[in-house]
Parts: structure tokens; C-alpha cells; sequence
């Protein structure tokens, strides 16, 4: 009994032993207060966030795929639309210079060439420029319309008055022009025929001036939304 007494006395000294500041509390104590403060996640809350933010992303994929469809076909329209004046200015020349022979290969690349040319300039001059924040609204009108006139009717004509008037040369069609004036016989021989080009030229800026406006609406609302 006495040994047993002598171990308890000592288990109670070396407990006494270890020094405790004056109104601080054990480090478990410590640890299940820091635990209890803080902020506890339940699982609803997050069932509740995550199909808010997966509907916030797929709106926002959304929007960005109408904007890009948008923008696609304003591209492919005023291309398209370019087409349609190449097909025309090459049936204007080939009745003025009376050429025949090669219709599928001059209609393939009249009908071709515009249209890429008018993509390719747009997304160039237009697209790039305009989500690299280097042009205005008034800029980015004039730089549409300029494609649409430029890529839709001074592309094509040029293009089907040196095709068909190498044709025409070619198979003497028509009588051939004198020495040194030769752009100016052409350009007479043709003058009365390419005046219906001012009604295309006059729906080739409409349309680019209409699609610059959308294309810089568009834009704006991306930029709003960001």
C-alpha cells in the first residue's frame, strides 16, 4: 500500500510539474475551439453551386457560338454576294467581246475567286482588326464596305475583261485593237454594257456597311458581357 501511495504522489507531482500560463487554456482545448469557428461547408451548398456555375459556362459557350455563327455568316454572305457580281460581270464581258469557247473555266473562277478573296480580306482587314482593339465603329463600316466593293466588283471586272478579252484576242472574236490603245478599244467596246455594274456597286456597300454594323454590334455586347 505504501509503494502504491508513493506512485500516485509522484504521478501527481510531474503533472503539477508542467507550467500552464495564467488564463491559457491546454492545446487541445485550443484546437477543438479553432475547429469549432470555422465556417462548416454542408453538401447542399455545394449541389446548389455546382449547377450554377455549369449553367453559367454553357450560356456563356453559348453565346460565343452564336457570335461566331454570326460573324461566319456575315463573312460567307458578303463572299457569296461578291460571287454572284463575278458571274455577272463575266456574262457582261463575254456578250461584249462575243466569246464562246472556255464558259465553265472563266464561270469557275469568276465565281470562286471573288468569294475567297472577300473572306480572306474580311477576316484581315475586319475581323482581326476589330478584336485586337485597333479600330472604331466608323472604321470598321468603312473597312467592310471597301471590302465589299473592292473583293465584289473591282476584283471581278477586272478579272473577266483581261480573261475574255485574252479570249477574244485569242479566237478573234472581235476586231482586234490598234497599237498602244488597247485598254482604251476595250474599254470603249464596252463602256454602254458596264453601266449596269453601278446597280451591283450600289448593293455591294449596302451590304458591307449593314454587315460592318452588325459585325461592331457584336463586338460591343462580347466586350459588355466580359
Amino acid at each position: 500500500m505504501a509503494a502504491y501511495r508513493r506512485q500516485a504522489e509522484a504521478d501527481l507531482n510531474g503533472v503539477s510539474a508542467t507550467p500552464v500560463g495564467d488564463g491559457e487554456a491546454p492545446e487541445d482545448m485550443k484546437m477543438a475551439n479553432y475547429m469549432h469557428d470555422l465556417p462548416s461547408l454542408s453538401l447542399g451548398d455545394g449541389k446548389l453551386r455546382r449547377p450554377m456555375v455549369i449553367d453559367i459556362i454553357e450560356r456563356k459557350f453559348e453565346y460565343l457560338r452564336k457570335e461566331k455563327t454570326l460573324n461566319i455568316y456575315g463573312m460567307v454572305f458578303l463572299g457569296t454576294t461578291a460571287s454572284f457580281c463575278g458571274i455577272l460581270t463575266n456574262f457582261i464581258f463575254r456578250s461584249c467581246f462575243k466569246v464562246k469557247c472556255d464558259a465553265l473555266k472563266t464561270y469557275a473562277s469568276l465565281t470562286a475567286l471573288p468569294f475567297l478573296s472577300t473572306v480572306v480580306s474580311y477576316k484581315f482587314l475586319v475581323t482581326d482588326a476589330l478584336y485586337s482593339g485597333k479600330i472604331s465603329k466608323e472604321n470598321c463600316v468603312l473597312r467592310s464596305s471597301l471590302v465589299g466593293i473592292a473583293c465584289g466588283i473591282l476584283y471581278p471586272s477586272a478579272l473577266a475583261f483581261s480573261k475574255n478579252g485574252r479570249l477574244a484576242v485569242k479566237y478573234h472574236t472581235v476586231p482586234l485593237p490598234p497599237k498602244g490603245r488597247v485598254l482604251l478599244h476595250w474599254l470603249l467596246l464596252c463602256q454602254r454594257e458596264m453601266k449596269v455594274m453601278a446597280i451591283p456597286l450600289v448593293f455591294q456597300t449596302a451590304f458591307g456597311i449593314l454587315i460592318g454594323l452588325q459585325h461592331y454590334g457584336i463586338f460591343e455586347k462580347t466586350v459588355q458581357e466580359e
